[in-house]
Formats: structure tokens, sequence, C-alpha cells
């Protein structure tokens, strides 16, 4: 199948993002576009259509995730763009943000440029670049932003570095402001975290490790807020993992303030206690919380407070996580099982599907300014059939990412993608 092939996907169960209902019906698509969508989309109502019988399967705008490392240029050994985007149409991921932290940086035009050209030659999905808010990202000077968003850079991130000084970050709220540039920060104070390895509390004494407190992620958080305050800039907090952040959050939205929030698929559904004997997959930054904490984030996905998920897809090799727990390197790879793991959260009842939908593709899109992520007459046919209740255990080497650090290594899930198409085209067919 092509784009420009007009395609009718009929008898589905339709999951709307937009109005927060499942209907049966289907979605017609022509030259790339969804041309209509709903129940009168049926085999007797369509003509001149390549017709495909979803035989009551699921079916959902392909997921926007607004957080992975894609590994080109400088770290191909983690991960390429061919990998990442094989392992995110597995996953139903049809557009991906990529982090700054490449090497270089993409903190000037010509890695922009390269990752773009990279993508259009190499990628099945779409991937689009998030670059760096300040240059070589030390924090120390802001980036080109400007020229940046001129390249085709779609949003501003510090990657895994919080920008330390207020004054730069003020200077690049503002700068961004100008352009209309959305600033997508990691708020973490690293004096107070640069000891620690996981969650601070007893679990963390228990183990003997150094623990990292939530502090570390609220006070950075709540400087950020108020500079948004101060300078009227659009703001993405890209991990927001525990309570103190949350209440700065609502207060903020309260305020009527330009800021958005995020959270990984990992501090939803995993938590502390899952580290068990000193399990490195599951090291990450910002660590995982306490059970309490995370259902607390279930629940402000819930209410509307999160309004994101991302995978945080962060692959690392075999030789920086088969060490001990405080030498292991940070990240797990998600994009693949993104979906999956979400679905976790639909089976306990904890939030709606077309609720967890939004967040992985209608939120995403209109935070980014994308017109994907909806099921919009006019919108592209980037789209995702699945089966939310066909279980099956999580094998690494059954994953497509290059690295294979899974946080759910032989984990029950239930929810397979069975195709995913962007533009029309069929990128993805289960076996």
């Amino acid at each position: 199948m092509t784009g420009n092939m007009r395609l009718a996907l009929i008898n589905a169960q339709i999951v709307d993002p937009a109005s927060h209902k499942i209907v049966k019906g289907g979605v017609l698509a022509e030259g790339g576009n969804i041309e209509a969508s709903g129940a009168e989309v049926t085999a007797a109502n369509v003509s001149g259509a390549e017709i495909m019988d979803c035989r009551g399967l699921h079916l959902a705008p392909g997921l926007i995730d607004m957080r992975a490392f894609i590994g080109e240029p400088g770290a191909s050994h983690r991960e390429t763009i061919a990998t990442i985007s094989a392992a995110a149409a597995a996953g139903g991921v049809t557009t991906l943000l990529a982090t700054p932290e490449t090497s270089p940086p993409a903190d000037g035009s010509a890695t922009v440029d390269y990752i773009t050209r990279r993508a259009r030659d190499n990628a099945k999905v779409r991937i689009n670049v998030c670059a760096a808010l300040t240059k070589g990202l030390s924090g120390a000077e802001i980036a080109e932003i400007g020229l940046l968003r001129q390249a085709g850079a779609i949003a501003f991130s510090n990657g895994s570095q919080s920008v330390v000084s207020s004054q730069v970050m003020r200077r690049a709220m503002t700068y961004a402001r100008d352009f209309d540039a959305l600033v997508m920060h990691y708020a973490e104070d690293r004096d107070l975290a640069r000891a620690g390895v996981m969650n601070e509390g007893e679990f963390a004494a228990r183990l003997g490790l150094a623990g990292i407190p939530h502090e570390a992620e609220a006070i950075v958080l709540d400087r950020d807020i108020r500079l948004v305050a101060l300078t009227g800039a659009r703001y993405h907090a890209e991990l927001v993992t525990n309570s103190l952040s949350l209440d700065i959050i609502r207060k903020a939205k309260a305020a009527g303030l330009p800021v958005t929030c995020g959270t990984s698929i990992n501090h939803l559904t995993l938590n502390e206690n899952d580290i068990g004997d000193y399990r490195t997959f599951l090291k990450m930054s910002p660590p995982l919380r306490s059970e309490s904490e995370r259902v607390g984030l279930v629940e402000a996905l819930a209410d509307g407070t999160i309004d994101v998920i991302v995978s945080d897809h962060n692959p690392q090799d075999v030789e920086t996580k088969r060490v001990p727990f405080p030498e292991a390197a940070y990240g797990a790879i998600g994009v693949e099982t993104l979906l999956a793991a979400g679905l976790r959260l639909v089976s306990a009842g904890d939030i709606t599907l077309p609720r967890l939908i939004a967040a992985m593709s209608l939120h995403p899109a209109d935070i980014l300014r994308l017109p994907q992520g909806r099921l919009n007459k006019g919108a592209p046919a980037d789209l995702v059939i699945f089966d939310p209740d066909e279980p099956f255990v999580v094998d690494p080497l059954h994953l497509h990412s290059r690295s294979k650090n899974t946080p759910f290594d032989e984990a029950r899930l239930q929810g397979r993608v069975k195709h995913t198409f962007v533009g029309g085209s069929a990128i993805w067919a289960a076996a």
C-alpha cells in the first residue's frame, strides 16, 4: 500500500482521543491524509478504495513520542535512526521527537539538517528534532534558537542536563518566546542529585544505595515556573515524577501559565520495588519512585494534570548495564513497548483507553503544533491498529532496538500492534 492510494480501514473500534469515545466504524485515507472517519466509513459507503477489514480490532492515531534518543550522529553503537524507527513502527509510534543529545549536540543548523536528511532516507516513521537549548548542552550560553527553528527544529531542550543558571534560563525563555518556540526542560538540581542513584527512602536505605530526594526535581521545576511567569514562554516539563512537582504544575495551570508536562511510561507502571536485587535495567533518571508516588502520577494523568506520556527511550549497551548498580548507566529502551505498557493502566481501570491514547497522540501533537495525532479530516493518515487484549511476554531478543536494556524483560504484557501506517502507507504488519 502507498500513501497515494485510496484506503479504507473498516470494521474497527475507533479510539478517538479528541472526543474521548470509542465507536465502531472506519477510516478512509487518500493522498496520505484522512478523508473521513467514523461509523459512516463502511465497505458499502466507499468506492474506488482498497479495503482492509480490521475485524473488530482497535484503530487510533499513531502515537507521538516526545522524548527519544535516536543515536545519530555519534552513538550508532547504541541506536540508529533505522533501528529506532523499526522499533517505533512495531510499537505503533509514528512520530518521534529526537533529543538533542547527539555527538555533536544538535546545537547548530548543520546537525539539525543532518538528522533531518538521515531520517528522510532511513526512517520508517516521522522524526522531528528537538534542538539544544544551550550551546554544547553546557548550560552556559543559549543556542541560536531562531536559526535552529529555520533549520527545522520544533522544540528546544537541554537534554538530560538541567540549566543551572537562572539567568541563562531566563534568557533562553525570553528568546524562545520571541520566536514562539517551545522550551522543554528536564528539571533536576545537580547538587542534590549527584550522589544518588535511586529514589531516596527506606528501600534505598535497605539496599545500601544513596538516594535522590524529590526536592531535586521540584526545586528546579519551581524556579522554571516562576521564570515562565516572568517571561511568558511556552514551557513543557519533560519528566514530572513526584507529588511535589505535581503540586507545582497544578498551581501553574490554575494560574493560566502556558505550562504542560509529561511523565514516562516507566514511572507510571513501575516503582522502586521493581529494582529488586539491584536490577540495573531499572536504573533511571529521574529514579523510579515509591508505589504511592506512582499511584499519584496515574491519578494526575487521569485528571489531566499530566498531559503527555513518553517512552524516555534511552538505549544503553551491555557494558554500561552489566555492572554494579551505582556504576551502571541510567536509562532504558521503551518506544516499542510504550503502548502495551500503557494498556496496563487501562486493564487496571486506572484510566480510560481514549485518555491513554490522547496522552500518547493528541496532546503531544497539540503541544508540538503538529497536524497528526488526530482523526480529523485532512490530518495525516498516521494510524495504528492493535489488539488491546492479546497477551505476550517481552523477549528483548525480539525487540527492534539495537540495545536490549528493557525494564520489561520477561514481563507479561497485553496489547499487540497489528498494523502501523504513516501517511496512509503501511510500515508495519505483525507476522
